[in-house]
């Protein structure tokens, strides 16, 4: 393999280089005629220093500290746990220049359009859903009961690995005939279950019923059925106020069922499964119509990260959140603690004071309440993400900002807050993949964009999730999860080349012409942030 391809610099300041492969010690690597020694094995993925540091000194990655040397690092050694610590800077608030961005080129894009869901409030969707969901987890039997019986007779699921049982019984079992769908404008019936609404404190509660809200009014879904048991934290009308707050004039089909109301389960769930039925009806009058670019709203995630994330997939998402910002659209920017370390990049970026301060104002918060229950940022990478190369938290997190782009940053938002304008948004997130997306979800994104190192089926009720490897071969040996490949990027493919085809399958997934591989796979995650204990 020639020297180019076994090693990379990130960033000219950068103090470490990255190991495209394996290297063993007695190896002679060069970057820019300077030749280095390998001094220890340095497993590919991984990072090896360029120079000698001291106990103390900081190294750089992306061109930011990212460490802090906790015992002598020679040249040609591999940087790890045993002698790198996490270290982010302290960032404070201060007078700036306007930030200037170049937009990228966009004219390829120029009067494209894509087939989009508009709603009667000039909305688009990239999807026609009928949602269901229960304000408590008792009711999560009921939602699935109710699933079942409108998926199979609808044309919207089959089930491949009962068919497969059968068939480990001896059964012999005809194919099953294809089901002409009724309700051909209608993408599917899709639902929530979850482990909320009671047990916990009313913020808990409250948390809940405003991101259902949020989930209820997306433009991606065409009404709802909700379940209620009666005595529950998250009652009826806590969720009625919090869809009002949402969307004053929510005008959608809302059937709400409350069990202790009714005599019987069984008559409960055939007047539901009546009442749904009717309305599908009407759900289907919805036609897709050809919608600018301007109306992609999307959102970028990290999750199962490694050592190339932040050197392929991320700078690819990047481009890609560029392009759309570029094209009028809007993207969202999440999981705070994979912010920590490049703070101050991030508020140059934003063009108001005010959310300057809201930015910093969330990351000390939620910090504060890490370390509260003996937590802190520096726990973020997980054991996957440090056998990959990701070793301290910074590190992660200068890599898996390369997500958000170089455009200007129009709003800060916290989890559930909706983006009110185009642009690029922050949004106030946990690192967990499920957590994250339901809260992107809910701030209003309606493609998201998920990259993956090690590989993730990561998917959501309402909106397409997009998987993109950072390597190409966790793209072959996962091809049933990873939607997009990025790997090319490492073997030299320049970035917006790969981000201009990336965009096409963004516009392709938004005009329901692709299907997102999660979808295919029935991947319908949902997990709302609690930030209190529970009772």
């Amino acid at each position: 393999m020639p020297n180019s391809q076994k090693i990379l610099c990130i960033h000219p300041d950068d103090d470490m280089l990255v190991a495209l492969t394996d290297l063993v010690p007695g190896e002679i690597v060069v970057w820019e005629d300077a030749s280095i020694v390998i001094c220890t094995a340095v497993k590919g993925k991984h990072k090896f220093a360029r120079q000698a540091f001291a106990v103390g000194e900081l190294l750089q990655l992306y061109g930011v500290p990212v460490g802090k040397a906790t015992q002598p690092i020679r040249r040609g050694e591999a940087v790890t746990t045993d002698n790198l610590e996490h270290y982010a800077a302290q960032v404070e608030l201060t007078a700036s220049n306007p930030y200037q961005w170049s937009a990228p080129e966009v004219s390829r894009f120029d009067g494209l359009t894509f087939p989009g869901v508009v709603r009667a409030d000039g909305r688009v969707g990239t999807a026609n859903y009928w949602l269901i969901f229960p304000l408590v987890f008792c009711e999560n039997r009921n939602v699935e009961h109710l699933r079942n019986a409108l998926e199979g007779p609808l044309g919207y699921s089959s089930n491949d690995l009962a068919a497969f049982t059968l068939s480990l019984l001896g059964e012999d079992m005809e194919a099953p005939k294809p089901v002409v769908r009724p309700f051909p404008n209608l993408d599917g019936v899709r639902i929530i279950t979850h482990a909320g609404g009671c047990g916990g404190t009313r913020a808990d509660a409250r948390s809940l019923c405003k991101i259902l809200a949020a989930y209820a009014d997306h433009p991606n879904v065409a009404g709802i059925t909700v379940f209620s048991l009666g005595c529950q934290n998250a009652q009826i009308k806590m969720f009625q106020d919090a869809l009002a707050l949402q969307n004053p004039h929510f005008d959608k089909p809302c059937l709400i069922y409350e069990q202790q109301a009714w005599d019987s389960e069984q008559a409960m769930m055939k007047a539901v499964l009546q009442d749904t039925l009717s309305h599908l009806k009407v759900a289907n009058n919805v036609v897709r119509q050809p919608m600018p670019l301007s109306h992609l709203k999307i959102g970028v995630k990290c999750g199962g990260s490694d050592g190339f994330s932040g050197i392929s997939a991320n700078p690819v998402m990047g481009q890609v959140s560029d392009m759309v910002v570029a094209l009028g659209g809007s993207s969202i920017l999440a999981e705070f603690p994979e912010l920590c370390g490049v703070e101050a990049s991030l508020i140059e970026r934003c063009e108001s004071d005010d959310d300057k301060r809201r930015f910093l104002g969330l990351m000390r918060d939620f910090e504060a309440r890490a370390e509260a229950v003996g937590a802190h940022f520096a726990d973020n990478p997980s054991p996957g993400n440090i056998r990959d190369g990701l070793i301290t938290d910074a590190m992660k997190s200068a890599g898996a900002a390369k997500k958000g782009g170089t455009s200007p940053i129009v709003s800060v938002l916290d989890y559930g807050e909706q983006t009110d304008k185009p642009g690029l948004a922050l949004l106030c997130t946990p690192g967990g993949d499920v957590e994250s997306v339901t809260g992107i979800v809910a701030s209003g994104a309606n493609v998201v964009l998920f990259s993956t190192g090690l590989g993730t089926p990561t998917g959501n009720p309402i909106v397409p999730v997009l998987k993109i490897s950072s390597n190409s071969r966790v793209a072959n040996k996962l091809s049933d999860l990873i939607d997009f490949d990025c790997g090319p990027v490492i073997n030299g493919a320049p970035v917006p080349d790969i981000a201009n085809q990336l965009l096409d399958m963004v516009v392709a997934v938004a005009g329901g012409q692709y299907k997102a591989k999660a979808d295919r796979l029935q991947q319908y995650d949902f997990i709302f942030w609690k930030r209190d204990i529970s009772l």
